[in-house]
């Protein structure tokens, strides 16, 4: 990507499309016997998507990347409870126009294969009904975009790879033309020239100006790709940085973060001691702070989130 591509992009002011603000998520349970319990697994959840742009939602496993898509889209599970602001466009995302919008404005490719009908061929899943020639002939163009043959729109899920069906599940996306499209973990099971061409399909949607919230663990690919780049930790958005940050570690403001750009292969592959604790088992203050070598009782507390050298973050000691 040219270098001058990049700053045309982070000097424009685009429209933002959806705006998530203090978003909580806790599921009712069972805590032993028949006493009863919520379970809070996204506590402070912080992220805006703008039209024209990609940004990348990175963290651990259990962090809540993919319980925040469900929630955009109003497909939680019956015994969660959703707290905090959701805008799309301006205004409230409410259920009726989640229901609305989900589907046709508002694109969701999957993370799991199982989304795919088993008793529906490739094809039609991808048209979503249509009979056309003209949907034909785009279905067939996005499956040689994937190194698929025609052919595969003839099969049912069940007759192809995991690998195969992967890429099925990005083409959904592209038979329409969204204005938000949410990708959750698109590229695992790829191999890398397959994940970069998925990635480059989501580049141009947003060229063409879709806002594209990417829910990914592969930092790597984030970088090249992504506009701006959401770090998430127990729950919470620690820090809220351009790609471009990415670059040199002191560009960072969360240890965490910076943990995260040196464990890289090609930052020294350092790891650092400790897990990401249990949504039940949560510290006070900053989540992160059982493993950070900076905490205080400062960090113990409520840490607000704030602006900082053009990104956002969470934390007691980031200087300005």
């Amino acid at each position: 990507m040219e270098i001058e591509e990049v700053k045309d992009r982070e000097e424009r002011e685009p429209e933002e499309l959806l705006h998530i603000e203090h978003l909580s998520v806790s599921f009712e349970q069972y805590q032993g016997g028949m006493e009863k319990g919520d379970l809070q697994v996204i506590r402070d959840l912080n992220v805006t998507i703008r039209k024209g742009e990609i940004t990348a939602v990175v963290g651990a496993s259990g962090s809540g990347k993919s319980l925040l898509a469900h929630a955009v889209l109003g497909i939680l599970p019956y015994n969660a409870t959703r707290r905090g602001k959701i805008n799309y466009r301006g205004q409230e995302l409410t259920q009726e126009r989640e229901a609305k919008l989900r589907g046709r404005e508002i694109v969701l490719v999957p993370q799991s294969i199982g989304f795919l009908d088993p008793l529906m061929k490739i094809g039609p899943q991808i048209r979503k009904g249509k009979k056309d020639k003209a949907s034909r002939k785009r279905v067939d163009a996005i499956l040689k975009g994937y190194s698929l043959k025609p052919e595969v729109g003839e099969l049912y899920p069940f007759e192809l790879s995991g690998g195969m069906n992967r890429r099925v599940l990005v083409s959904t996306a592209l038979m329409e033309t969204p204005r938000l499209v949410i990708a959750d973990e698109p590229t695992p099971g790829l191999e890398m020239k397959l994940a970069r061409r998925v990635m480059e399909h989501f580049r141009e949607l947003a060229d063409q100006g879709a806002g594209v919230l990417l829910i990914t663990h592969d930092l790597e690919l984030a970088m090249e790709t992504a506009d701006w780049i959401v770090v998430f930790y127990g729950g919470t958005t620690l820090e809220e940085a351009r790609a471009s940050d990415f670059q040199e570690e002191k560009l960072l403001r969360h240890p965490y973060t910076r943990a995260l750009w040196r464990a890289m292969p090609q930052n020294g592959f350092a790891a650092i001691p400790g897990t990401q604790p249990y949504a039940a088992h949560m510290p006070t203050g900053c989540p992160f702070g059982p493993r950070c070598s900076r905490c205080t009782e400062e960090c113990l507390q409520p840490v607000p989130w704030k602006e900082i050298r053009g990104g956002r973050v969470r934390c007691a000691h980031t200087e300005e």
